[in-house]
């Protein structure tokens, strides 16, 4: 497999395009691609477990609440996940365990801020295992 995940271009966000050998890894890998463009993830320690369980309508829907999810753990906790594992993902329910650690800023550069996904032009490709999100930073 090629990259897990690439920056697209976009004027006003910042969109994201992930992929995987299954569709978890699809969604493992955008949510780590959106971490790592807020933080070099080499500088984040794998020192907090946050459980994650998620039950929506729809796989969009579930990628939107999954990376906002993340997200809410860094606003409400500042915590930066670094590992991501994807334990169920069927039915449109994922439950996940995420390790990371607290934002600090003596070892943690904030490159870009994220202020959500948004379900500008959101794509869910089951068939290639391929994700796009558009970030609003």
């Amino acid at each position: 497999m090629r990259s897990k995940y690439r920056v697209l271009e976009h004027t006003a966000d910042v969109g994201l395009l992930a992929r995987g050998d299954t569709l978890a890894e699809a969604f493992t890998n955008a949510g780590l691609g959106m971490f790592a463009i807020m933080v070099d993830l080499r500088t984040v320690r794998p020192s907090s477990v946050i459980y994650v369980d998620i039950v929506e309508e729809t796989h969009e829907s579930l990628l939107f609440e999954w990376l906002n999810r993340l997200l809410y753990y860094f606003d409400t906790q500042n915590i930066l996940f670094r590992k991501l594992e994807i334990r169920t993902f069927e039915n449109y329910h994922i439950t996940a365990v995420c390790y990371g650690e607290v934002y600090n800023s003596q070892r943690h550069a904030i490159k870009t801020g994220i202020k959500s996904a948004t379900f500008h032009r959101i794509m869910v490709d089951a068939k290639t295992n391929q994700v796009r999100v558009f970030l609003d930073v």
